[in-house]
């Protein structure tokens, strides 16, 4: 019998070939009881190819020189009770430090991470979901035609969730069929995740939305219209569209043609450069505003119209960069120089502005920026759902990237 206190704290299965008898396997059962400072004290039980116990007793197992005792199969991955045991610390001690949280000392925080990296400790997201009641999932939600808009998010979405111990669920969600709110909440209800980055136009869609209130599920909006009561990371398009049209209009240009997209940044981009319009008495011209969808095809039959007017514009701002690389091959297969028969710009800077010649002129908007700290929204709880507070919202700053496709409008056009 063990003296008391008799304290279980694991079990393992280890298999062994006797050397008495058949060649059967046995296995060694073993329960870790006290110490006497040589190794672990443990009750044994052999059992026999048909789980029979054969023999017990009491036995200790090895220890390494560092005083740890050997109590799992050789080359088994290390145990959270195996990091607890090297840094010193109690085993949820290791837990907080392994899951970022910020109430754990620095000295204990770096012995703690100096056994993780030691032992190559590696957690099992299913144990630490069960033991903390989080899944350490993250969903980033797109349905957007736009790749270079996705990638973008998908990237600083990434790189956050990795630094914090979290891992990120991507899903696409067909808008066809009317079936959204059906896709959403059957994710939902598999992955349980512990907060949602939605990217437009999932961020103003009503359904999800109201699927995502009704599931207490934490969420952060990018660049959404406004009016939402959720937590939302944005830029100032506004401010970015007029700024970029006060460089057209610094460059001599005052017949500029606007193509739209189908979103609602798009009605704040064309809000800004109204404003700049309007601020250097600059009449809008209707005529020059086309419809796009913030597809490159769209881009094409906008330039086309815009093009086929009696007096085409000088400059073209397309409210995304794919529309804007539209513009810019139409105009090329029509034999119109750019910049110096058209300005061109875009928005977004996506990787493709630079991909064309000329290089695209454009607004770099912080996709990557704005990914990470909807993470970090997220994980510090501040996008949780509260009635009594206003929805917290984010704007990060905005770039204006100048490159080829804009000059002065040439003084006469054949």
């Amino acid at each position: 019998m063990l003296s008391a206190p008799y304290r279980r704290v694991s079990f393992c299965l280890v298999r062994r070939i006797s050397n008495d008898g058949p060649m059967l396997p046995r296995y060694l059962a073993s329960v870790q009881g006290k110490s006497d400072g040589s190794g672990q004290l443990c009750q044994t039980e052999t059992l026999d190819g048909a789980n029979r116990v054969i023999r017990t007793g009491l036995t200790q197992s090895p220890v390494h020189e560092e005083g740890e005792a050997v109590n799992k199969r050789a080359g088994a991955p290390a145990t959270i009770i195996d990091v607890a045991r090297r840094a010193g610390v109690s085993i949820k001690t290791v837990s907080r430090v392994v899951n970022k949280e910020p109430t754990v000392h620095a000295d204990t925080r770096a012995r703690v991470q100096e056994a993780v990296d030691a032992l190559n400790y590696r957690p099992q997201l299913s144990a630490r979901s069960l033991a903390g009641a989080k899944s350490f999932l993250i969903g980033l939600l797109y349905y957007d035609p736009s790749a270079a808009f996705v990638a973008g998010v998908q990237r600083g979405a990434t790189l956050r969730c990795r630094e914090a111990g979290r891992h990120l669920v991507v899903e696409s969600v067909q808008e066809s069929g009317g079936h959204v709110q059906a896709q959403l909440e059957s994710m939902l209800a598999a992955l349980r995740p512990d907060g949602m980055i939605l990217t437009p136009p999932l961020s103003d869609d009503p359904a999800i939305l109201e699927a995502l209130r009704a599931s207490r599920t934490p969420c952060v909006l990018i660049s959404p219209g406004e009016g939402h009561d959720m937590a939302s990371v944005r830029m100032d398009d506004a401010l970015a569209a007029e700024e970029l049209t006060n460089l057209l209009i610094s460059l001599g240009h005052t017949a500029i043609a606007f193509i739209e997209g189908d979103q609602s940044a798009s009605d704040r981009r064309r809000a800004g450069y109204e404003r700049a319009l309007k601020v250097h008495r600059i009449p809008v011209d209707p005529a020059l505003i086309v419809p796009g969808s913030f597809e490159f095809d769209s881009g094409v039959a906008a330039s086309r119209r815009l093009f086929a007017l009696p007096h085409p514009p000088t400059a073209i701002f397309a409210a995304n960069d794919d529309m804007a690389l539209g513009a810019l091959a139409t105009a090329q297969r029509m034999g119109i120089a750019v910049p110096h028969d058209v300005a061109i710009v875009g928005f977004d800077d996506s990787q493709t502005a630079t991909l064309v010649w000329p290089e695209l002129t454009t607004v770099r908007q912080p996709l990557a920026e704005m990914a990470m700290a909807a993470v970090d929204m997220l994980l510090s709880g501040e996008a949780r759902l509260d009635a009594h507070r206003a929805a917290p919202v984010r704007v990060l700053p905005h770039e204006v990237v100048v490159r080829g496709s804009t000059a002065a409008p040439a003084k006469r056009r054949g």
